[in-house]
């Protein structure tokens, strides 16, 4: 492992790690099977949306000539002839003086350019009610009215989706409407989590002085599965640097990226830095970020990519939300890899980090001026304050050169989940 740096700047830290970590192999996918991947390929549309012009309202088809002169006060009467429905193929000639009831969706008669919607027209039951026989409309029906064109929304051959978007319903569905039926992805990275500490005992298990409950693998999996991602779970390592790194060298061949908690410091028994020392692709940083400064990353020589966090639960889940999140949405080809920033209203007052990017839990609320956020946890307490900081939605992005904060100034809030 390279020695440890200077105190570097976060986003540095973030590029280095955009720019290093592989993409996931390709696999060919149903779309039924495709939500939540990234696409690895250029779609392009099948056939034209709509594939025929086609009615956009429940009414009848016309022709517009034959109403030109219709207002109130002389209606014209139409002649039903039949009816289209939504998956007919069914083309009515239409003459003079005539129309057919149509449906939503449903083909637009190769005769007829123009939609009088139901309501528009008054049957043998009176306004608003379908036409058996004959219909009488009181106004003019402009040509093209309630028709969708075809190849309005795409045409065939047109680019609908490009490589590192993500597959969400929408997507699919466009996908779908358009005649795709499978799409390239990149692979969801296989990923591994390991707590450390020799302290920890699982949730419930009674606890001795100096023993905590280890929640960190908790977090850290229920983080990648809000990204996605379904992690295995190894054993919590007790504080054992040969042991840690035979494990760690295993997994390093049957995992794309390994995520670990605790064991990163300067201190004697931190054993993730020890054993990684072995590791010359692995960097031992300092990252000027409040919580969160002790990091290591890189590649293994099994190959798999490992994070280690620091093990303050709060470090941890910033650490991964600022690091190990992008990274592995970049390692499935994800062009868009970092939330969007929002600029909120700060509720009350709090202090800054001099020299380091201070990421903050708040909860997020609203009043009649917009969004304000509170802090969820003290400034200073960030780091292992995991009992109250439950309740956070989001993170406040306070800058190094910014210092403290004040009331009602802005702050740049990125959202992570929860109710605003």
């Amino acid at each position: 492992m390279a020695g440890t740096s200077p105190l570097i700047p976060a986003a540095e830290h973030v590029n280095w790690l955009l720019a290093e970590v592989p993409r996931t192999p390709l696999a060919t996918l149903q779309l039924r099977d495709a939500h939540g991947h990234t696409l690895a390929e250029t779609v392009t549309a099948q056939h034209d949306l709509p594939l025929w012009d086609n009615s956009a309202m429940d009414g009848y088809a016309v022709r517009s000539a034959d109403l030109a002169a219709a207002s109130a006060d002389l209606p014209v009467a139409l002649r039903v002839i039949g009816e289209v429905a939504a998956g007919s193929a069914h083309d009515p000639a239409l003459g003079a003086g005539e129309c057919v009831r149509i449906m939503t969706g449903a083909p637009l008669p190769s005769d007829a350019d123009a939609i009088v919607t139901v309501e528009a027209g008054e049957g043998e039951s009176g306004p608003g009610e379908w036409a058996a026989t004959r219909v009488f409309v009181a106004a003019p029906a402009r040509a093209g009215a309630h028709i969708r064109r075809q190849g309005e929304d795409v045409t065939a051959g047109v680019e609908i989706a490009r490589p590192g978007d993500l597959l969400t319903a929408v997507r699919i569905a466009a996908l779908a409407a358009a005649g795709v039926s499978a799409v390239a992805v990149h692979r969801t990275p296989r990923v591994a989590v390991i707590a450390t500490g020799s302290e920890l005992l699982a949730p419930g298990e009674p606890l001795a002085r100096g023993q905590i409950s280890e929640s960190n693998s908790l977090l850290i999996t229920s983080l990648l599965a809000e990204a996605g991602i379904t992690a295995t779970v190894h054993a919590v390592s007790a504080d054992d640097a040969s042991s840690f790194g035979a494990r760690i060298a295993e997994l390093a061949t049957q995992v794309d990226a390994i995520i670990t908690t605790g064991g990163v410091g300067p201190g004697a028994h931190d054993i993730v830095r020890i054993a990684l020392a072995a590791e010359p692709g692995v960097r031992a940083l300092r990252v000027a970020v409040k919580p969160g400064q002790p990091q290591c990353a890189g590649v293994l020589s099994g190959g798999a990519w490992i994070f280690a966090l620091p093990g303050n639960p709060g470090s941890a889940a910033t650490s991964f939300e600022l690091f190990v999140r992008p990274a592995l949405l970049r390692m499935q080809g994800r062009t868009v890899v970092e939330r969007t920033q929002i600029p909120v209203r700060a509720g009350t007052d709090w202090r800054g980090s001099a020299g380091r990017l201070q990421v903050l839990p708040v909860s997020v609320s609203s009043d009649d001026d917009g969004l304000v956020c509170t802090p969820a946890v003290h400034e200073r307490r960030v780091s292992h304050a995991v009992g109250s900081g439950g309740g956070a939605v989001g993170y406040a992005l306070v800058p190094p050169e910014r210092g403290d904060v004040r009331a009602g100034e802005t702050v740049q809030v990125i959202l992570t989940g929860g109710a605003v």
